[in-house]
């Protein structure tokens, strides 16, 4: 007997890693947004997402830390199943990402394989993502091995922020653009579906995109990648200090909500709200 889930599923078929490399030979651009929660993630799903990147961005825009660094395993995975429910309560199309929190795969890649399991058991998640280029290629070929897709990310890589030193653009000398290249490589051929480029040169990204049979996903890339992803809370203006070149804000959620909130607090003081049609 097919479930209301099944039926929704035959009438928007799951995004997977194969649809997304035919996406990237068909020319037919890949749209990824952040989720960290039930309720975004199932008007995201329903929006025609493609995929969502349970990022550890949720260190910043959920746990108010100036960096990704302090997130934990266990709290990726509450994000990630929060997400997953959100999914599955929508069309249940979207490929749902989870990145790997620092520390959880660097030190080798038995740790890596063993945290990437963790994470698919735990969360129902379809794939997960790494930040860095040769120092894990090892540890991407040993989950990839064991049939657990990886994201790449390489540019400017938010984990070793304390090592760059800044959120400049990466890569824009001639020795660091080849060896980014060179990671793009790698990683493909380590089994990884897919590298996010992030603030690197349009002309590196157009590059990188052309010398790979997998998609590249640019946020601050230009675009010539056969992608982009953006923090959600960023595109729709929760935050109107956060200013970078890379977002396009599409829509102000911050005016909106702090407006509603006001409203509410004046009907709540005036004693307007509730009226008699809602209350019992």
């Amino acid at each position: 007997m097919s479930t209301r889930l099944d039926i929704k599923k035959r009438l928007a078929p799951q995004v997977t890693t194969r649809k997304l490399v035919e996406m990237k030979a068909q020319g037919e651009k890949i749209a990824i947004l952040t989720a960290y929660d039930y309720t975004m993630a199932r008007i995201l799903d329903n929006s025609g997402i493609d995929v969502l990147l349970v990022g550890d961005s949720a260190s910043n825009v959920f746990g108010g830390n100036e960096t990704t660094l302090p997130i934990t395993m266990e709290e990726m995975i509450y994000h990630a199943k929060a997400v997953f429910r959100g999914v599955h309560a929508a069309t249940g199309r979207a490929m749902i990402v989870v990145d790997m929190p620092f520390m959880s795969y660097q030190l080798s890649s038995e740790d890596a394989l063993r945290n990437a399991g963790k994470l698919m058991k735990e969360t129902g998640c379809h794939a997960v993502k790494l930040e860095g280029g040769k120092a894990i290629i090892e540890a991407v070929k040993r989950i990839t091995d064991v049939g657990i897709p990886v994201m790449g990310h390489l540019g400017l890589t938010p984990q070793a922020i304390y090592k760059f030193g800044s959120y400049k653009v990466r890569a824009r000398e001639e020795e660091e653009a080849e060896q980014l290249l060179e990671d793009a490589k790698q990683l493909e051929n380590a089994g990884a579906f897919a590298v996010v480029l992030e603030k690197i040169p349009m002309e590196l990204s157009q590059k990188v995109t052309d010398s790979l049979h997998i998609p590249t996903i640019g946020i601050g890339a230009g675009a010539a990648c056969d992608g982009q992803v953006l923090v959600v809370n960023d595109m729709l203006g929760f935050n109107t200090d956060f200013h970078p070149r890379f977002v396009r804000k599409y829509a102000n959620l911050d005016n909106v909500i702090g407006t509603s909130v006001k409203n509410y607090v004046n009907d709540v003081r005036q004693g307007t709200f509730p009226n008699e049609s809602e209350s019992y």
